[in-house]
């Protein structure tokens, strides 16, 4: 669905000027825009869209992003720390460097997005989908994951160590990297093939000796 069709298009106004702290931004249409160095914690974004947009080196902590829109758009060594999402589709845009910690990620659709060096550790995620996305050095450590998935994703180093997992489905997965954490795993779904893979740490995690001789 292309952002013309979302129900809040028509009432979308651009945006002009910096973001600021605490600002509440109903019905925004933030387009090809840089933000570098943006101190606003706490602003509130509902029925937002963010296309072509670069965001590095800024605080948001504590932010809340209601029904957003997001295409095509870099958020680069970022604050969103305790940051809320809902009902939210980022398409094709890159994260890297976040600190996203403790953040709360509900019905959310990431397809074909770059994560890499994001602090998920904490997070609430639930009913989230990452479709077709590339996931490096994403840590979800001690984070709730409920209803998640991740079809057609590459997690390479990803980290689930302390994680709590309810119907997270990891077999549509096109490769699954762990170094460490497999214990986390509990309560998710992975394919056949997947266990093979993970056999050796698996086994390696449970203190286990494997020998055929």
């Amino acid at each position: 669905m292309p952002l013309a069709d979302q129900p809040y298009a028509h009432l979308l106004q651009p945006h002009q000027g910096p973001l600021r702290r605490d600002q509440r931004y109903d019905t925004v249409h933030f387009d090809g825009l840089t933000f570098d160095g943006t101190q606003a914690s706490g602003a509130s974004f509902l029925e937002c869209a963010f296309t072509g947009v670069t965001v590095s080196d800024a605080r948001l902590r504590q932010a809340r992003f209601i029904e957003v829109w997001l295409e095509q758009s870099r958020w680069m060594a970022t604050d969103l720390a305790e940051s809320e999402w809902q009902d939210g589709t980022l398409l094709g845009g890159v994260f890297a460097g976040i600190a996203a910690y403790s953040s709360q990620l509900r019905r959310l659709t990431l397809r074909q997005c770059k994560l890499e060096a994001v602090n998920l550790r904490s997070a609430v995620l639930r009913e989230v989908v990452f479709e077709d996305c590339r996931l490096r050095d994403v840590d979800f450590g001690g984070a709730k994951l409920t209803d998640v998935s991740f079809p057609g994703s590459s997690l390479e180093q990803v980290r689930f160590g302390g994680a709590r997992m309810d119907k997270v489905d990891l077999r549509g997965a096109s490769r699954l990297e762990l170094p460490d954490g497999h214990e986390g795993l509990r309560g998710a779904v992975i394919s056949s093939a997947q266990l093979i893979e993970l056999a050796p740490q698996f086994a390696q995690a449970l203190g286990v000796l494997v020998r055929d001789v």
